[in-house]
Formats: structure tokens, sequence, C-alpha cells
């Protein structure tokens, strides 16, 4: 009787999740100042620097939305939030206007791997920190391979990535694995054992006990026209330094929630995503992405619900900042952006 209890629950609340319905708040969120851009960004870079807030980059459709025409937009500027004072202001570019990206906080420095730009992917890496309120641009050792939509998150001072698409037109998905020491003299990038699931793109990372993981994104084929198609999933995959292990299914597929997912003594915290199940309907028609949380019990070895989100996205990284993940940004519909900032305080 309880689980059937559960899946009656699990079901309720997905339904009403892609309802967003505003009763579902879950204790935990606080919204900050929105980004002073009337539109905001998907697949920013993203990160801390000396008590800043760096939402750098990304994309989105400024004039018209994809059904009518409009065309996608990649930006170079740099906003940073000073969290003493809750004002934002503009303090530089990137290199080039650049997304869809990896990014983490190190040392001060916003740490940004890869991504792409309207006509290309790229392999290209540097950091950025704000120095006496001006913007420093380093450059840092470059990924093995071109890449966008992978991703990755900071263990310990090692960074890695994970799966991910060489060019703009890539009929499949990579299944490397890289990783490279940040606390490092000279770090260099050294190659890990391959994902065991294929490649995936939009993929959410984590860690949780000094284990990497992966969890949900798409994998990727060709039709018959020879264009890319997506195929969700809803497994996840845990990295223990030497190889891999499988671990319990998601009750749906996740793909694009924000990364990387929020994880403390607690477990891992899946923050919504899209489960695919709009896939090939009016885009003008989307309801949004489901508010659900997922928690991943370290004890069971289960996902289970874990409450809601006030403002569902996707595709957008997550930075953490003490005991609080902040989202900055993100794609609220398909081709629909928001300048929104939200924080989340999981459980402890």
């Amino acid at each position: 009787m309880g689980s059937c209890l559960n899946l009656l629950t699990l079901s309720l609340l997905v339904t009403l999740g892609n309802l967003q319905s505003p009763n579902l708040q879950s204790p935990g969120w606080k919204q900050l100042p929105p980004l002073p851009d009337p539109e905001g960004f998907a697949a920013p870079f993203a990160g801390m620097s000396h008590n800043q807030l760096l939402v750098a980059g990304g994309a989105n459709f400024p004039d018209k939305r994809p059904w009518e025409g409009g065309t996608k937009v990649w930006y170079d500027k740099v906003f940073a939030l000073d969290t003493n004072t809750s004002k934002w202001s503009v303090v530089g570019t990137l290199p080039r206007p650049l997304g869809y990206g990896i990014s983490t906080s190190f040392e001060n420095q916003l740490v940004c791997i890869g991504g792409s730009d309207s006509k290309q992917h790229f392999s290209d890496a540097f950091t950025l920190e704000i120095i006496n309120q001006h913007l420093v641009t380093r450059s840092f050792p470059s990924l093995p391979m071109n890449l966008a939509n992978a991703c990755g998150t900071l263990l310990g001072s090692r960074l890695i990535v994970a799966g991910g698409q060489e060019k703009p037109d890539s009929t499949s998905a990579s299944e490397r694995v890289f990783e490279i020491n940040l606390a490092a003299k000279s770090p260099t990038w050294k190659e890990l054992p391959k994902l065991p699931c294929g490649g995936r793109i939009l993929a959410t990372s984590t860690t949780l006990n000094g284990n990497f993981w992966v969890i949900g994104g798409a994998s990727l084929a060709p039709d018959t026209q020879g264009k890319a198609v997506r195929t969700y999933h809803n497994d996840s995959y845990r990295f223990d330094g030497k190889q891999w292990h499988r671990e319990a299914n998601l009750p749906f597929s996740v793909v694009a929630a924000p990364s990387p997912a929020p994880s403390n003594r607690q477990g891992i915290f899946l923050l919504g995503g899209d489960d695919g199940s709009w896939v090939g309907k009016p885009p003008q028609t989307h309801p949004g992405f489901a508010n659900t949380i997922l928690r991943y019990d370290p004890i069971r070895k289960s996902w289970e619900l874990a409450g809601s989100i006030p403002a569902p996205r996707v595709t957008v990284p997550t930075v953490r900042w003490g005991l609080e993940w902040i989202i900055p940004n993100g794609e609220q519909k398909p081709g629909i952006r928001s300048n929104e900032v939200w924080q989340f305080t999981p459980k402890n």
C-alpha cells in the first residue's frame, strides 16, 4: 500500500509540476536580485570571486521566439553581483561570445571550460577573477577536444568533465571523461575511463562521499536525414576514482537539470529538469519544466521526492556558496529565458 501511495504522489506532483502550481513551493528557496538584462540567459558561466557572484556569457532569443523565426544570440558580457550591496554591475567581457560550457569556482577564480558560439564548439579554457573591481582574465589549459553541452564539477581540487558534444551538428555524444587538478603547479588534463552508458549531452553531474556522479542526460543518434535525435535517459552512474558503478534509476528521465546538482550529507538534490514529455509538441504551448525535486538517499540507495521548485529552470549552472546553491537565470520554457536568480538551501 505504501509503495502505491508513493507512486500516486509522484504522478500527482509531476502533473502539478508541469502545471507550475504556485502552491507547491518548498522551504529553502530565496530570490536574489535579478540580472539586469530583460531577457536573461541560458547556459552562462557562473561562479564566485572574492564574495562576488559572476555570471558570464550565455545565449537567448532577444527579438523573436524560435517558432516565430527568432535567432539565438550568444553573449560575452560579464555581470557581477556584490553580495555585500546586492547590486549588479557589468565588469567586463569574455574573450568571445560563449555559452554551454563548464564552470566552477576555485580559489576566488571562476574557471571556464569549453563551450560554444553560434558557429562552433571550443576547447579553450580561461579563468576570471575580480581584483580591485576589475575583471582579470587568465589563460588556462585547453581541453583535449572541442566540447559543449558537457557536465562537470569539482571534486576536491580536481575538475572532472564528462560527455558533451564535439560539434554543433554531431550526431553522437561524447563518452569521454577528463580530469584536471586545479591545485597543481602545472595543471594538465588527463583522460579517465569512459562513461559506461555511452555518450551523453546535458547530463547532470555532482559529487557525493568523494565520488563523481553523472545523472540522466540525452544520447544522440542520426535520423534518416542525418540530423541528431535525442533519447532521454533516467539512469545514474558513480565514479569512485578507478571505475564506474551503475546506481539507482530515476523515476523519470531528466535532461539539462541545473548542474552540478546540490549535495550534502542528506544526499543529492536533483532540481527538476526536462523529462522529454513535450518533445514533438508545439513549443509555444509548453507548460514549463517540472518543478519536482528528487533526492538520492545514500542509505536507501534510491531516489525519492523531496519537495518542489518555485521557478523551475533548465540549461543553467549552479554555484555553491557556503551551504547555499545559486541558480542564475536559465531556461523556463523552450526558447524563453529568465533573468531571475534563485538561491536554494538543501536540508542538512
